[in-house]
């Protein structure tokens, strides 16, 4: 599976899906699918599309990612610890919302996704991800920072902004 290096964010998440669907039926081996992966999280909208349709997926394929996805994770470090970050920190904050919506089932969704997120992050052992949770935990608590931009743009409140840090403190050393 060849990834074109100008993927949109929408193709990126069709890839996904299919490359996700391919990899449960057997079509596709685990080696083949971490060069597809690996090829995705080389740019910003194909690792965009690749979290968001991993990490959301029903199926339970992202909660034992192979040693190849792995691998093919850390082929890309800087872009993929930010998006490991960035999505353990918000899928943590729209728990809140959700449930502040009376939501349980996006909240569970949203809970499913954090928990995704940190074994991944646990599994990749990235350096750069200890310093993106870090500048992004210190924005979390004092509203400046690295990630203050991030953070004003989804309108995080105190509460949700709280959740992060101490969710954003369980991945760093």
């Amino acid at each position: 599976m060849d990834i074109p290096e100008d993927v949109t964010f929408e193709d990126a998440i069709a890839l996904t899906q299919s490359l996700m669907t391919q990899l449960s039926s057997g079509e596709l081996s685990p080696v083949a699918a971490a060069d597809a992966i690996a090829q995705l999280v080389q740019t910003k909208n194909g690792a965009r599309g690749f979290f968001v349709t991993y990490l959301t997926a029903e199926d339970s394929l992202a909660d034992h990612p192979s040693p190849e996805v792995i691998q093919a994770l850390q082929s890309s470090p800087d872009t993929v610890a930010e998006l490991l970050v960035k999505n353990l920190a918000m899928s943590a904050a729209m728990a809140i919302t959700h449930r502040r919506n009376q939501n349980e089932d996006m909240a569970q969704g949203s809970d499913r996704v954090r928990i995704r997120a940190i074994h991944l992050i646990e599994r990749v052992n990235l350096p750069q991800v200890q310093e993106k949770a870090v500048a992004l935990r210190e924005s979390a608590i004092t509203g400046e920072g690295n990630y203050k931009a991030f953070l004003e743009r989804w309108q995080y409140d105190a509460e949700q902004r709280e959740i992060m840090w101490q969710t954003l403190d369980r991945v760093i050393d």
